[in-house]
């Protein structure tokens, strides 16, 4: 068992266009924690809103000096806002909520329990996703497993970025600076003590959400890419097959041809043969490029965020 006494917890809140949802997370937040009794700060992120989101953070945090926020130039996304909070919050531990309300603040104390039993790290695993569409759950459960398959660490399965994570976890995961990023995924891949406890998940309270099937399709992408090689090895199956395939239907139009008497048009083998070459090639060339546009970017070196406005945070 771990003891706490002393000890602090940080409120991480990636906010984009969120205003109705603000006031109503952050006096659930207030309530849940002065529960708890342990001192904690909430630092929201403003991911670039363009809403009424920063004024409502601005006002928020001069009520309350345990309300801090930082707002970014421009839009840089969801998961570095995420990182930004992890770079700049000063607890002991920190707990990771998106501001649309799905994620209840009730279940932190559920994450602090399990943290005084020695985890370093307790992620929110979805039991129940009310109201989200058949598309939407079949997609999630789809990339989740797909995932797993293909990923070099374990991600667990079913868990968004809710979680609560250690000051070690924290130190370990601001070592990490690619661009393209899936904090759940870094979370795994620095390993300590995980566990996983289940929730039900609530419907948004205002709004809607801000990942299209693009991003998400997007975020899948980063996620395969940045944590295994699997496309690239399929890449080079895909060519011997390819090579192969060529090589058979060369053999099969040479023993028809010579010793079959068969008379084959050569011109409409040749053209299928050549598109379907060529589509090959351009799929290969395309998973090359997407390797190779993540390490231009790296190479950059230019930062992940930059921050226009800031309360209560040590710059």
């Amino acid at each position: 068992m771990k003891s706490i006494t002393g000890k602090t917890i940080s409120i991480i809140v990636p906010v984009y266009n969120e205003g109705a949802n603000i006031s109503p997370l952050t006096d659930r937040l207030l309530r849940v924690m002065t529960e708890t009794g342990v001192p904690f700060e909430i630092l929201f992120v403003d991911d670039g809103s363009s809403d009424d989101s920063l004024t409502i953070l601005r006002k928020r945090s001069s009520q309350d000096e345990r309300i801090k926020y930082i707002s970014f130039s421009r839009n840089f996304g969801h998961e570095v806002a995420s990182t930004a909070g992890m770079d700049y919050c000063v607890g002991d531990a920190a707990v990771l909520i998106d501001a649309d309300l799905q994620d209840p603040p009730e279940v932190i104390p559920l994450l602090i329990n399990k943290w005084k039993e020695g985890y370093d790290v307790v992620y929110a695993k979805r039991a129940v996703r009310p109201g989200e569409g058949l598309k939407k759950r079949v997609s999630a459960w789809l990339f989740y497993r797909v995932l797993q398959k293909l990923s070099e660490v374990a991600i667990p399965l079913d868990t968004g970025d809710f979680r609560l994570m250690d000051k070690c976890v924290i130190h370990s995961l601001r070592l990490c600076r690619e661009h393209n990023r899936f904090v759940r995924g870094l979370v795994a891949w620095v390993g300590f003590e995980q566990t996983g406890i289940e929730y039900k998940r609530d419907e948004r309270l205002a709004g809607s959400t801000k990942y299209s099937f693009m991003k998400l399709l997007l975020l899948s992408l980063d996620a395969i890419i940045s944590f295994s090689n699997v496309p690239l090895r399929l890449s080079s199956i895909f060519g011997i097959l390819a090579m192969f395939f060529s090589i058979c239907i060369g053999v099969a139009v040479v023993v028809h041809k010579l010793f079959l008497g068969l008379n084959i048009p050569g011109y409409a083998l040749a053209t299928a043969g050549l598109f379907f070459l060529f589509g090959i090639q351009m799929f290969l060339m395309g998973i090359m490029g997407e390797y190779m546009g993540r390490m231009y970017k790296q190479v950059q070196n230019r930062p992940l965020y930059l921050i226009k406005d800031s309360q209560g945070i040590m710059r």
